[in-house]
């Protein structure tokens, strides 16, 4: 029988620390061996219990957790989720956890405290117990780019899915993508406002590329990139008689998640057919799978994130299974395999 993976909780909050450890003792395979209320705390009892991930509060007084964080990626990697405020200031400082080597991120509830205003944490802590993070570089890793310098086919529109472990996957694709190239669309995972927030780093990142989120009725263009907007509403691609243009539609989630990057797929296989490209990279869970497989079957190019590249190996490894992508590619390899993808 396997050993329950042990979880060090940190947060300046007694309730919170609670009402976390409530969620995840419900979970079978996990137990809570500690908590700490700062930094300071987690340091020792992190040399003492050997924790096989941590669950960490973004904001916290003194050394807050985007600096803590900072410290165990560089000197002792492990697994991190970060519980953050569903705020801008939140969301801002959550996506540069997530590039540092944050597994992934957990906003906690606005305003309801209720038995389940966590339930969704477990399971994301017990995929990250088994992730094992790579130690920082000394010094901040630069995008650098060994592509082809244009497209090699006229594709209408590209769209991209991702969800755990997508901020850096997107961000390594993104980034060798010359500028003046199809409009692109991504569905990634997360919650309302760091969507924004993500959009607004690749921005300032990626200079060929112009990111920011999606709005309801907005044309699509060259260079163009649309982050969907996290929260209610899901974004999808239309065709109208001057081109694309993107729409956010209210619906009920998909596969639990709105947006979803099936929704997203199925518009584009819909609307665009033949003339698209999609992708689907790392992520928990199948959504995207069935969408990328109706983009196949409209006659686009598909592609999935392998296996070994992927932080979690679920939405690809369902593509894959289900015949639904054309080519399984390593995630340094991404770039290259889309630039010179060809339409059938």
């Amino acid at each position: 029988m396997e050993q329950p993976a042990k979880v060090l909780i940190v947060d300046d909050s007694r309730t919170m620390r609670a009402l976390i450890r409530r969620s995840l003792e419900k979970e079978p395979g996990l137990v809570v061996c500690a908590e700490a209320a700062n930094p300071i705390e987690a340091r020792d009892l992190i040399i003492r219990d050997q924790p096989d991930v941590i669950t960490l509060d973004v904001e916290m007084p003194g050394m807050n957790g985007l600096q803590f964080l900072d410290k165990i990626m560089r000197l002792r990697p492990i697994p991190v989720v970060m519980v953050s405020s569903l705020t801008s200031k939140g969301a801002e400082t959550a996506i540069a956890a997530l590039q540092m080597g944050a597994f992934d991120c957990f906003s906690k509830p606005a305003c309801s405290f209720g038995s389940d205003a966590f339930a969704g944490l477990a399971p994301l802590v017990k995929q990250a117990a088994i992730f094992r993070p790579m130690r920082l570089q000394v010094e901040p890793k630069a995008i650098t780019q060994h592509h082809p310098t244009a497209w090699g086919n006229d594709f209408a529109v590209v769209a991209i899915g991702a969800s755990t472990g997508g901020v850096e996957a997107l961000e390594t694709v993104l980034s060798g993508f010359p500028a003046g190239g199809p409009p692109i669309v991504i569905c990634q995972h997360m919650p309302k406002l760091f969507t924004a927030s993500f959009a607004k780093r690749l921005d300032h990142t990626l200079t060929a590329l112009s990111v920011a989120e999606s709005e309801n009725g907005e044309r699509l263009t060259p260079g163009m990139v649309r982050i969907a907007a996290g929260g209610e509403l899901h974004t999808v691609v239309e065709h109208y008689a001057d081109g694309l243009r993107a729409r956010l539609v209210k619906a009920p989630p998909v596969n639990g998640h709105s947006p979803s990057v099936d929704v997203l797929f199925d518009s584009v296989a819909t609307q665009v057919g033949r003339n698209a490209l999609g992708i689907l990279l790392t992520g928990m869970g199948q959504d995207g799978a069935k969408g990328l497989l109706a983009m196949r079957q409209a006659g686009a190019i598909t592609l999935a994130q392998d296996h070994a590249s992927s932080v979690v190996y679920g939405m690809p490894r369902v593509a894959a299974e289900i015949g639904a992508a054309c080519q399984i590619v390593p995630l340094n390899q991404m770039s290259r395999t889309a630039l010179s993808a060809h339409a059938k």
